[in-house]
């Protein structure tokens, strides 16, 4: 069955956004540069972006423009907090210190070559610290496949998370939570005993079908927290 104009728009505008061809906080063409190069009405071209919107897609600015929608930043148990910029925002000095970074094959773990999609992994290590002490050890995969100019990035700049979240819109993320006991590496470079309580985070992102990336976040238990705010009848974007 042929696609409706709206329909063609919406599709080729959804693919670029989640291909990364365009990135978080870019610019779309006005209204009226997609109605030339369409060919089509307004009306079409308000329904195409209408429906892009309702996907969480683009933000549309009164007078500034149509913007693709920069991912989510809260510290909230189901969304992907950058932990840089909590951190600043709560008053404290952050610092990324990097401790392992390898471009590999998948092992034998399910998750690994699920993420790997016949391509290579890239595994980034490292330590989240908070007033120049160990906060998270984290344990990162990233499909080079998904997301082939995270190879080349500089995380001097922008610590992997941050960057992901800058870079890369995702969709959809699942997320779970739970208690630990640090042990072997992850004491040693949270510089606590075996079996120190800690939090630990193991979260997966998709854009779209596409898995993006796969991370070990194990906080020390009295640094980090996660908090939601719920009410009658609240919605998602609140």
């Amino acid at each position: 069955m042929r696609m409706s104009l709206h329909e063609l728009i919406r599709s080729d505008y959804e693919s670029r956004i989640l291909s990364g061809l365009l990135a978080p906080g870019e610019r779309l063409p006005t209204e009226r540069a997609l109605m030339q190069a369409y060919g089509c009405s307004r009306m079409t071209v308000n329904k195409a972006l209408s429906a892009l919107l309702s996907a969480g897609l683009i933000d549309r600015r009164k007078k500034a423009g149509t913007f693709v929608a920069q991912p989510k930043v809260h510290s909230m148990v189901l969304d992907v907090p950058d932990i840089a910029m909590l951190l600043k925002e709560r008053g404290q000095a952050y610092e990324y210190r990097p401790m392992r970074r390898l471009v590999r094959e998948a092992g034998e773990d399910e998750d690994e070559r699920l993420l790997a999609a016949s391509g290579a992994l890239l595994q980034i290590d490292g330590v989240h610290l908070a007033d120049g002490s160990p906060l998270c050890a984290e344990f990162r995969l990233v499909s080079a496949v998904a997301v082939p100019k995270i190879i080349h990035a500089d995380f001097d700049v922008d610590p992997p998370g941050s960057w992901l979240l800058r870079h890369v819109p995702w969709t959809e993320a699942e997320t779970r939570i739970s208690a630990v006991g640090a042990a072997g590496v992850e004491a040693e470079w949270l510089g606590v005993v075996t079996g120190y309580p800690c939090l630990c985070v193991d979260r997966r992102t998709w854009r779209g079908k596409e898995r993006v990336t796969s991370v070990r976040q194990v906080f020390i238990g009295n640094g980090y927290d996660l908090v939601a705010r719920f009410g009658p009848g609240a919605s998602n974007g609140g």
